[in-house]
């Protein structure tokens, strides 16, 4: 048995000789390329590196770096003015003052007292180009007016109104004069029997001026006790 095992390896080995020398003699054929593999998984999270230092302390380097303090700018333009505030609650009132200083004795009661009246005494017509003057006094307070002149002269200086009333049976007109200025004239023109006319106008006459009324060419004032012709002045506001 032993004799026959040996005979059988040495025929197998007889067998296997020409296939090793082919295989040595001819080259080998390339294969074809595999299929590629799965990717594979990431890997894990590398540890946290160490904190590293400012980069104000590279100086000359690119990283950022905190500059000197500057210089204050010059000041800038005024600004708009801004919408009004609501009105703030009232306040508490105040201490009150001490007592003024006293006035001027009897100066308010002077200027208080400038008034007149007066109407003419008689049925003639006053003179052409002339002063008409007023004898019958219905007021006169301390006579500004003068009776013999025809002329009131002021003693409070201030604003007053004049006015005039006249009856007349023919034209009329009158003139009121300030110190020889015309201040204005009214003239009626119509030749109807016995009406009314009149006109009057406020001015300010400084103290010792005088107002009066004259005449130009017409003059048909009369003066009777049923139809009197007026004249008037009195003092609105002193000064």
């Amino acid at each position: 048995m032993h004799h026959q095992g040996v005979l059988l390896i040495a025929a197998l080995l007889l067998l296997a000789t020409p296939l090793m020398v082919s295989s040595q003699s001819c080259p080998a054929m390339p294969g074809m390329p595999g299929i590629p593999g799965m990717p594979g998984r990431d890997g894990r999270d590398g540890e946290k590196g160490e904190k590293g230092q400012s980069g104000a302390v590279w100086k000359g380097g690119n990283a950022p770096q905190k500059g000197e303090k500057g210089d204050p700018g010059s000041m800038g333009y005024a600004g708009k003015r801004g919408p009004s505030g609501e009105s703030g609650e009232a306040g508490i009132p105040g201490v009150p003052g001490p007592p003024g200083l006293p006035g001027e004795a009897g100066s308010v009661g002077v200027r208080q007292k400038a008034a007149f009246s007066v109407a003419r005494g008689t049925n003639d017509y006053p003179s052409r180009a002339s002063v008409i003057r007023f004898t019958t006094v219905i007021t006169n307070i301390n006579d500004d007016y003068d009776t013999e002149t025809g002329r009131f002269r002021c003693r409070v200086p201030g604003t007053y109104y004049f006015v005039f009333h006249a009856s007349i049976d023919d034209r009329l007109c009158v003139v009121m004069k300030l110190d020889n200025k015309q201040l204005s004239t009214f003239c009626d023109h119509r030749r109807i029997r016995r009406q009314v006319t009149s006109g009057g106008l406020a001015v300010y006459v400084a103290r010792d001026q005088e107002v009066w009324l004259e005449t130009k060419d017409n003059r048909g004032m009369r003066g009777k006790p049923a139809g009197y012709s007026i004249f008037s002045g009195f003092l609105l506001h002193s000064r």
